[in-house]
């Protein structure tokens, strides 16, 4: 009897300890490297990023060289960035670009270079409650503009183009605004010169924004402060030709 009860005790304790592991989060070592990645590639469709990278990682210390290796850094980089483990997802990109320069997909991986150092430099409160802060430091969306700039230019027929196009075309407007707002601040603390010349900025390289026409009103108030004569008459002329309802002719 009291082998009996030896064994149904060790029973118990191995039960217990199996229910405790759900079969489907389970990695066995005798999976098949496809069969590893099925189950990280269900997690990440079902949206359990975190999950899926754990199971990405494991099917990438298992099966290091073989043919899914180049899909699971794919994903892994996707995962990573749903995740919102921003310098994970960069550090995975670039380790991508490195030891795969001629790859097809790399279209893809610049493309999510973008939208990562997009991401990187939201600030989900500010954005919602329309706070826009001239101080924010925005090199990464610097960043995120090159990084769309270099895809389309070395895969301009990508299924990624005609996004990253408009995502330069967004990110040149808040470049451009965070120039004026930066602007605005010296102008109203009696910078005049710095104001001007962040104004000039805009004019410069945002050519095509519509908030060059702002940036000419400032340099042209700037100026007017600094009693640079011929500098705010030029500056007015072009505000005038370019702007000619702008209502300071009114």
């Amino acid at each position: 009897m009291k082998l009996k009860f030896i064994l149904i005790a060790l029973l118990a304790v191995t039960l217990t300890a199996c229910a405790g592991k759900p079969k489907e989060a389970q990695v066995t070592s005798n999976q098949t490297a496809q069969a590893m990645y099925q189950q990280a590639k269900d997690v990440l469709d079902a949206g359990l990023y975190n999950r899926a990278i754990e199971l990405l990682k494991g099917v990438e210390s298992r099966h290091p060289f073989g043919p899914l290796a180049r899909q699971v850094q794919l994903d892994l980089i996707y995962a990573y960035h749903q995740a919102g483990n921003l310098p994970q997802a960069l550090a995975t990109i670039d380790r991508f670009i490195r030891l795969n320069p001629n790859q097809p997909d790399l279209d893809y991986v610049y493309y999510m270079r973008g939208l990562t150092n997009l991401k990187a430099d939201e600030n989900a409160f500010q954005e919602f409650f329309g706070i826009d802060r001239a101080d924010r430091d925005l090199a990464s969306t610097r960043q995120a503009f090159d990084d769309f700039r270099i895809l389309l230019t070395n895969y301009p027929e990508s299924k990624y183009a005609a996004e990253a196009r408009a995502r330069m075309v967004a990110i040149k407007d808040k470049l451009a605004r965070h120039e004026l707002l930066v602007a605005d601040y010296y102008l109203r603390r009696g910078a005049f010169l710095a104001a001007a010349n962040r104004g000039k900025y805009v004019v410069e390289f945002y050519r095509d924004s519509p908030l060059v026409e702002q940036a000419l009103e400032i340099m042209v108030e700037s100026y007017d402060k600094l009693g640079l004569d011929k500098l705010r008459s030029d500056t007015e002329q072009v505000l005038r030709l370019n702007f000619p309802q702008n209502r300071r002719f009114r």
